[in-house]
């Protein structure tokens, strides 16, 4: 009965623990204080932050999970409210402009690279912190955090490239030819600030919070 009541209890936690988590996630994919301005139409995000915090805090599938709920938000903002709707359409297939329209391809872009935010991020600190000394914790959190927020960065934007090059470059009045150079402006000007953002937080709130909250010590 006690182990049983204890299980509960447990379950219970994790709930409210992502719960929290998911509200935070909710906020800053619906609200203004989750966006940046960025190069060009594309808007910089911090929506990863909760994914990435997640991640470390209850493991990469529970990230990939929040990864997930940062799609669907995303894929319900660029749907009916898109931050700019010149690349739109390659979030959600159910936006157009003009002659330009989405696919299941923005399905892919909206949720694969958010997805894979909580699996790198976490499964990476897990794999760099399974000793359990605590003295890398920090410079673990902070590198997966990194390199969680850029697979994001690279994926959506090299899935803007192969599957709605030529109509993004169109719709955003610039010649095709030049759209790597816009893609590396964009990388520098807000994937690079993201990433520098989602690797600081990661080690400043989620280490804390694992040893002071969960208790993991």
């Amino acid at each position: 009965m006690a182990t049983a009541t204890k299980v509960d209890r447990r379950k219970l936690l994790f709930l409210a623990q992502f719960s929290v988590l998911l509200a935070i996630e909710a906020v800053v994919c619906f609200t203004p204080l989750g966006s940046l301005p960025a190069l060009g139409p594309i808007v910089a995000t911090l929506s990863h932050v909760p994914v990435i915090l997640t991640a470390i805090l209850l493991g990469p599938w529970t990230g990939a999970l929040m990864g997930f709920f940062f799609g669907l938000f995303s894929f319900l903002v660029w749907t009916f409210t898109p931050p700019s709707p010149v690349v739109a359409f390659a979030f959600t297939p159910f936006y157009s402009l003009g002659q330009f329209q989405g696919s299941a391809w923005s399905l892919v872009i909206c949720f694969v690279p958010r997805i894979l935010i909580g699996l790198v991020a976490g499964g990476l600190f897990a794999l760099l912190t399974k000793r359990g000394t605590k003295k890398w914790e920090a410079p673990a959190a902070a590198l997966s955090g990194v390199l969680g927020t850029l697979a994001n960065t690279f994926l959506v934007l090299g899935g803007i490239w192969l599957f709605f090059g030529k109509p993004y470059a169109e719709a955003a009045g610039f010649a095709y030819e030049t759209i790597l150079a816009v893609i590396v402006g964009t990388v520098l000007t807000s994937g690079l600030p993201e990433a520098a953002i989602g690797g600081f937080l990661a080690a400043a709130v989620a280490v804390p919070v694992r040893r002071v909250v969960f208790r993991q010590k």
